[in-house]
This record gives C-alpha cells, sequence and structure tokens, in this order.
C-alpha cells in the first residue's frame, strides 16, 4: 500500500488580534471586550459558585450567566462587563495616551492575580 503525501500545511502569522486577521469592524473594540470577558470569566471560575449564585452577584437572569460561562461575551456591553468586574470587587483602571501608528486603539492589561 502506497502512502499519500502529504501537502505542507499553510500557515500565516496572525497580528495578534483574531478579529482583526477576520477583517472584522471594530476589531480591537471585540478584542477589548473579549478580554475584559475572560478575565469575569475566571474570577467567577474561581469562585466555583453555582450560576445562580452568579447571577445574584452580577444582577443578570441565570441564562445571562449561561451565556457569559460558555464565553459569548459579545452579548454584553464593554460598560455590563466593566459593572461585573466591579460587583467582583475589582478596580478598573483607564488610561488615555496618544495612539502611535500601528498600535492598538484599545488594549487591556490586567495586574497579577491576588
Amino acid at each position: 500500500m502506497k502512502k499519500k503525501r502529504q501537502q505542507p500545511i499553510e500557515a500565516q502569522i496572525g497580528s495578534g488580534n483574531v478579529f482583526t486577521d477576520l477583517r472584522l469592524k471594530d476589531a480591537d473594540q471585540l478584542l477589548a471586550r473579549t478580554q475584559i470577558g475572560f478575565h469575569v470569566f475566571k474570577i467567577l471560575e474561581g469562585k466555583n459558585l453555582k450560576q445562580r449564585e452568579i447571577a445574584e452577584v452580577l444582577g443578570i437572569a441565570q441564562p445571562d450567566v449561561s451565556h457569559l460561562m460558555n464565553g459569548h461575551f459579545s452579548r454584553f456591553t464593554t460598560d455590563k462587563l466593566l459593572d461585573f468586574l466591579k460587583r467582583l470587587d475589582r478596580k478598573v483602571t483607564i488610561e488615555v495616551s496618544r495612539h502611535h501608528k500601528g498600535e492598538p486603539y484599545q488594549e487591556v492589561s490586567f495586574a497579577p492575580w491576588s
């Protein structure tokens, strides 16, 4: 039996923002929202709460908790995700600076976990 020759896999180096790579409108905003949503998710995951308890802490309905915990962050505005961080007793600092060519317009960074 002859072995089939495998074709080399084509790959491209990404930009660091999958939404930019997919050429989606408002890619920087989408990435920032995803990063904030994922941070909320990780905090909640570490608390080992039931969805009913999460709903109470965040002030949202249980079906919305399900969306959040399944990574459907686009269902929430950036403001709502920032409100979740406040309800989880996290401080949010926003820094405004001059934009330089080639860098994203929005960036999210997180302090080390404590």
